[in-house]
């Protein structure tokens, strides 16, 4: 199983998807040339233009985009996919949309069989287990939190440690120690932007310049350096 599992698509100041996109590259490697792309988080623009905009960065790294929205039978291009991209926007509305093409099952046995798998923000949170450590608005309401459970532990896209001045409210982190307190047997990794995870079957690996924040119930707060040491993650 291979998945790269991006935080965020842009990074303040710069263009979309121009951080990643030699990370994508190094992952996808030589062999592939087309990419199935998954636009369903996109919610207040068209598929079409979210597969556009996707394909004007790959361009650059020598890929072509396939949507599947353009598909009468999605399960049939998941099945003949040589590698799976799915984008972010809203992780509710993502969920739905694969629960009600009857996909979530059949990505899942596609990737464990092999087939790379890039996500990037919402696209990283349905990697997981379920749904539960998104920061999306629920805007809509799919059948069940439970998505592709690729990895065992959860992530939060986006991380951040701030507490903006005059904010009283929760931050990032009171909201997590509310779910390991739910979910007392999960780590969730807090990601931030500009990095991501490297799933190589057994292997992970932080990529990036800042460090990810993990949290376990009854556990102080982690810091983990790129490079460093997430085995434990594995359960």
């Amino acid at each position: 199983m291979r998945l790269l599992l991006i935080s965020n698509s842009t990074n303040a100041g710069d263009e979309y998807l121009n951080y990643p996109k030699y990370n994508i590259q190094e992952f996808l490697g030589k062999d592939i040339k087309k990419t199935l792309f998954i636009p369903y988080a996109a919610v207040t623009f068209s598929f079409n233009n979210y597969a556009a905009k996707v394909q004007e960065r790959f361009n650059e790294i020598g890929y072509v985009v396939d949507s599947i929205h353009n598909y009468n039978n999605p399960k049939e291009a998941v099945l003949n996919a040589e590698a799976i991209i799915v984008g972010g926007g809203n992780t509710w509305q993502l969920t739905r949309m694969l629960q009600e093409n009857d996909l979530i099952n059949v990505i899942r046995e596609k990737v464990l069989s092999g087939t790379p798998y890039v996500g990037w923000s919402a696209g990283s949170n349905v990697a997981c287990p379920t749904i539960k450590t998104t920061n999306d608005m629920p805007i809509t309401e799919p059948k069940s939190f439970n998505v592709l459970n690729l990895i065992n532990f959860q992530i939060n896209p986006h991380y951040l440690d701030a507490n903006p001045e005059g904010h009283a409210g929760e931050t990032r982190e009171m909201r997590i120690e509310e779910f390991i307190e739910a979910n007392k047997d999960i780590y969730v990794v807090g990601l931030r932007e500009g990095t991501m995870l490297l799933v190589e079957n057994d292997n992970i690996n932080l990529i990036g310049k800042r460090n990810a924040r993990i949290f376990k119930h009854n556990v102080s707060p982690v810091e983990i350096v790129p490079g460093g040491d997430l085995g434990f993650l594995k359960g």
